[in-house]
């Protein structure tokens, strides 16, 4: 018996394929034709991401966010601006994604360049969130040191009596990003580890030029 408990962990992929003739030409249509199948599916939480930035010293660092926009531009997810991920996006303001739907034995990474979106964007979303999620923009100071779980609910009651009563505000420090992604690459499993990995790169004339990648 294997000491590794990592070494037999393994599926054998055999739901689907990606061809060259299946994909649509360009790579945001073909994410919402697969994101769709995961609706279908129900898959839970299908809109979670990996989002990795990196540091002024060179580290990386990832985390899970959810996307909550996504139009020909790219990718929009939301955030505290005093945030770790921010402070890395303000110094290097580009980062990578990746989707991964177990259940239909797909992933989906892109990478680009990000921006802030436009506050008037930010408040349109702000404004749909659960009050609780407001209340909890302004209660957090993401990232920050606290010296325990009283910490955060104390802050969270100061502001549930603080916005008693009136819509709560979208606070200064928070809002969103989007990531104008430069590459896709949609992966399908396949049997025996030989996966379809189809490539959108965005070329000069803003047209995306498709590869498929040895797997």
């Amino acid at each position: 018996m294997s000491t590794n408990p990592f070494a037999e962990l393994r599926e054998n992929y055999q739901m689907n394929g990606l061809l060259e003739a299946e994909a649509l030409p360009n790579p945001i249509s073909q994410f919402h034709r697969w994101f769709d199948d995961c609706l279908s599916t129900k898959l839970l939480e299908a809109n979670a991401m990996s989002l990795a930035t990196v540091a002024p010293t060179g580290q990386p660092t990832v985390r899970m966010v959810l996307l909550k926009a996504l139009d020909d531009r790219g990718f929009s997810f939301f955030t505290n601006y005093e945030s770790q991920k921010a402070g890395d996006l303000n110094t290097n303001p580009k980062a990578a994604i990746c989707f991964h739907w177990k259940e239909l034995e797909r992933q989906v990474r892109a990478s680009g360049t990000v921006e802030k979106l436009s506050r008037e964007e930010s408040e349109i979303y702000f404004r749909e969130r659960p009050r609780i999620s407001q209340i909890g923009a302004w209660a957090s100071n993401q990232s920050r040191p606290i010296e325990g779980r009283e910490t955060l609910e104390a802050a969270r009651r100061l502001y549930e009596q603080r916005f008693e009563g009136q819509q709560v505000p979208m606070p200064d420090f928070w809002g969103g990003y989007l990531l104008r992604p430069v590459e896709i690459e949609f992966w399908q499993g396949r049997p025996g580890r030989l996966h379809d990995r189809l490539h959108y790169h965005l070329q000069s004339d803003q047209t995306w030029r498709i590869s498929r990648l040895s797997p």
